[in-house]
């Protein structure tokens, strides 16, 4: 048995090939600068999950999926031809908050380790 289902590895191609698509052949500004994260398909292959994240962080989200939205036949139709895929899965676009949280997150450690700094010393 293979380590990854057949999902994982439709995801996988769709994220590639998606990746390509947004280089090399969308021309809507509001896509550039936009990095797909990840995707996540069904069991059933009817549905895929895509994941992204923008140089413009959350404030140009909504920018963003209405570019996905515009564009959304001509992506559905350029990875229909590129996958060779029987059935090609209804695409969704969300937006990938991780890196921000993880920011944040970030900056809580650095803060308490600033404030806690000067009263614990280091081995």
């Amino acid at each position: 048995m293979s380590p990854f289902s057949r999902a994982d590895r439709v995801g996988g191609l769709i994220q590639k090939v998606l990746s390509n698509i947004l280089n090399k052949n969308i021309r809507d500004p509001r896509l550039k600068m936009t990095t797909i994260t990840s995707v996540k398909v069904s069991r059933d292959l009817k549905q895929a999950r895509i994941y992204f994240c923008t140089s413009g962080g959350i404030q140009k989200k909504g920018d963003t999926i209405e570019g996905f939205n515009s564009a959304h036949g001509f992506i559905k139709r350029t990875l229909a031809h590129e996958l060779d895929l029987k059935y090609m899965p209804h695409l969704k676009f969300f937006y990938d908050e991780s890196i921000e949280y993880g920011a944040h997150i970030d900056e809580l450690i650095e803060s308490t380790k600033s404030e806690n700094g000067s009263n614990h010393s280091t081995y």
